[in-house]
């Protein structure tokens, strides 16, 4: 194929996805139903077996990105403003006393693995910290905050939940509790591991942004104060990061290994050499690696280094995107799975978007271009001979795996899209 054919087709595809994501954006629109009082938004259209009718956490955050690009690109802002703020205050409505949000809500209530509250001792997981980075970023794009203001309370403690129950006192940085429910599904370096062990850099870099996204808020709210309290707090947590999930000798951000033995004096077998060590880095080579850049927390000079990774194409460039685990990686493996979904290497439309924000933040404009086009490529040839989108893809040829019908977070090519056609960009807070 030449460049020219290739420019060519990439623009067709461009124009189908730009027409297919406009006609298909309002099909994730809900209405008020049992439990949830507030419209709402879901992640496919109806019809979906498994994403139809249920309010996801950080899927109801990703939708919206994209949602704020179909009404920016239609000079209609606005237009889906209710299902947006809904989704947020239906989540708010289900917080409890101590600030635990569900990961997900259905109609007839929430889904749970186990307890995550008081009751349960705070150990289980609960909604993504992404809940207060969504609501910031629809004050950004209206410069309204009045609407949260009777339930900032609620909020606050959501974000305070985070600091009290799921941050590692010896490191600083915050901990899954379980393998339920962390977002990348079968991620090796949390999956399967015992519970309360891993410092996710994925988690991490998610409530620096939801730290940030707070201060953000109660400055719109006319409490400063608080705001510079709240981002005092993400800059610890950076701090933190750096500190401890920074790899220099590989020049990469790792997730953190903080399951270790505690410090007991009466121990005779390790009181002669004490660990002076806090941590040690879980060597998984996974697409959340890249995350302190889309987050803003890595300096330019660990970006500079990591946009190398980003480039090889043995570990995590493929012709379709970043595959989401190296593959050199013993665990690497592209079967289709379900709950969990597989995150050992595949595609994902969410993970070539981060990693594409990532890029463009630290200035590595030709390298965020490529990733845009092999995105749209994607999903272009897929939406051309299957009629739909798929949840995740082969990373070598591009062929779907698992989910026809699946929308969600891959409507965010329509957001790299306008960034490749020079036009304005809906972003994320």
């Amino acid at each position: 194929m030449t460049e020219t054919t290739s420019a060519a087709a990439t623009a067709r595809w461009a124009d189908l996805l730009h027409a297919h994501i406009h006609r298909h954006a309002p099909q994730m629109m809900r209405e008020p139903e049992g439990v949830l009082a507030h419209p709402y938004t879901v992640p496919s259209s109806p019809g979906s077996p498994f994403y139809a009718a249920a309010l996801w956490d950080w899927d109801s955050w990703a939708i919206g990105i994209a949602l704020g690009q179909v009404e920016r690109d239609a000079a209609d802002t606005g237009r889906f403003r209710a299902y947006e703020r809904g989704s947020i205050l239906n989540f708010l409505d289900h917080a409890d006393d101590d600030g635990v949000i569900p990961v997900l809500l259905r109609s007839d209530g929430p889904f749970l693995h186990r307890d995550p509250g008081r009751a349960g001792g705070f150990s289980e997981n609960m909604h993504k910290p992404v809940l207060a980075q969504h609501a910031a970023m629809l004050v950004q794009r209206d410069g309204d905050a009045e609407w949260l203001r009777p339930h900032l309370g609620t909020l606050v403690r959501f974000v305070q939940r985070y600091l009290d129950s799921h941050v590692h006192p010896e490191t600083g940085l915050a901990y899954w509790q379980s393998d339920f429910a962390i977002g990348v599904d079968n991620d090796p370096s949390v999956f399967f591991r015992p519970d309360r062990s891993t410092a996710a850099i994925f988690l991490n870099s998610l409530l620096y942004r939801e730290l940030l996204a707070l201060g953000e808020i109660l400055e719109h709210l006319g409490e400063l104060e608080e705001s510079l309290r709240w981002r005092g707090r993400a800059h610890d947590l950076a701090d933190a990061v750096r500190e401890h999930a920074w790899d220099e000798r590989d020049g990469t951000f790792y997730s953190v290994d903080i399951g270790l033995r505690p410090l007991d004096g009466d121990d005779w077998l390790h009181r002669g050499a004490p660990r002076r060590w806090s941590s040690v880095p879980l060597r998984v080579d996974s697409w959340s690696s890249f995350l302190p850049l889309w987050a803003g927390i890595a300096t330019q000079e660990q970006a500079e280094r990591m946009v190398e990774r980003h480039r090889d194409a043995r570990t995590f460039s493929a012709a379709y995107g970043v595959r989401t685990l190296s593959r050199l990686e013993k665990a690497y493996d592209l079967r289709a799975t379900h709950n969990p979904s597989n995150w050992l290497g595949p595609v994902w439309g969410i993970s070539n978007y981060l990693v594409f924000r990532g890029l463009t933040s630290y200035g590595f404009e030709d390298d965020a271009r490529e990733l845009a086009d092999k995105t749209i490529r994607l999903f272009g040839r897929d939406l051309e001979k299957t009629g739909s989108l798929h949840e995740y893809y082969h990373p070598d040829n591009g062929e779907p795996i698992v989910t026809h019908g699946f929308q969600n977070w891959n409507f965010l090519v329509l957001n790299m899209i306008a960034h490749v056609q020079e036009r304005p960009v809906a972003q994320e807070f």
